[in-house]
């Protein structure tokens, strides 16, 4: 199956608000500067919708403090897609990526100059992730999390974290999932952005695999429900949701198990989150170091 693609489109005035002011309704005028150092180190990071790059580098500043780190601040620096933040972590304009480690185990096995970072601040973290619609689809968000519960019980989602994340032969592609089509049913159209390989993962061919789509296939058969996937970049998730272009997306995540980091920080206003399906670590990547 291919995937139906849209350009990227721009944030509607009712967001532009939200994006504009930081997490508990701070302007992000009336907020510091980070202050870091010259020696910093700039880290790359997947656009967040409820924050500002400054905002978001002061929860870091918070959880290294809170760890006693003795390593250098980390100045972030957003990027609205996973191959953009690789090219700059390439060419220099960012020292490390930060990503989960279920997607640097992938990236690390078809790069040969990346690896991974210890740092105990954020190797810590634990993100939650979830499904986003519109706050007044509280339909659809009920039938997500009842299906979502049905494959816990029965084991279904286990199985497809084991099969598309925890085993998968290192360098081996998943493969492409066909998704089930019923003849009048209703289509629900999720926007994925193929930035969290091998979960929210499009091959090279534009063809939708990996574990959210296995999963949407899935999702699918139980809802009895045409399942249309658009590819969208990460900076336009809200959007798209917004606008209606799409009615679910994924690559919403909950910060767990640390205070420092607002839980609001990549939730804009107008959206629900479903109940949580996967949770993985933060991980960082940098460039080998020359011997």
């Amino acid at each position: 199956m291919k995937l139906k693609k849209i350009a990227k489109v721009l944030l509607s005035c009712v967001l532009a608000g939200t994006l504009l002011t930081a997490c508990g309704g701070e302007k992000v005028a009336d907020r510091p500067s980070n202050n870091f150092s010259g020696d910093a180190v700039k880290m790359g990071v997947l656009t967040h919708l409820n924050s500002t790059e400054e905002s978001f580098g002061e929860a870091l500043n918070n959880i290294e403090e809170e760890t006693g780190s003795k390593a250098p601040k980390h100045l972030p620096k957003f990027y609205d897609s996973l191959k953009l933040m690789q090219m700059g972590l390439e060419s220099g304009d960012i020292e490390t990526i930060s990503t989960y480690k279920s997607v640097a185990n992938y990236l690390l096995a078809r790069n040969d100059k990346f690896e991974t970072i210890q740092n105990d601040a954020f190797n810590k973290i634990r993100d939650l992730f979830c499904f986003a619609v519109r706050k007044e689809d509280t339909q659809l968000k009920a039938d997500l999390d009842k299906i979502l519960e049905e494959m816990k019980s029965d084991g279904t989602l286990d199985k497809l974290i084991n099969d598309y994340i925890t085993s998968v032969d290192k360098g081996q592609e998943p493969p492409a999932v066909d998704i089930p089509k019923f003849e009048g049913a209703e289509t629900i159209k999720v926007g994925v952005t193929g930035d969290l390989p091998p979960l929210d993962l499009i091959l090279a061919d534009n063809s939708p695999a990996g574990f959210n789509t296995a999963m949407l296939a899935e999702m699918a058969k139980r809802l009895n429900r045409n399942i249309e996937i658009v590819q969208i970049e990460t900076g336009s998730r809200a959007a798209a949701l917004s606008s209606k272009l799409i009615d679910v997306v994924f690559w919403v995540v909950v910060p767990f198990g640390n205070d420092k980091i607002p839980a609001d920080i990549d939730k804009p206003e107008g959206l629900e989150l479903s109940n949580p399906y996967f949770q993985d670590n933060i991980a960082l990547i940098q460039l080998k170091k020359d011997k």
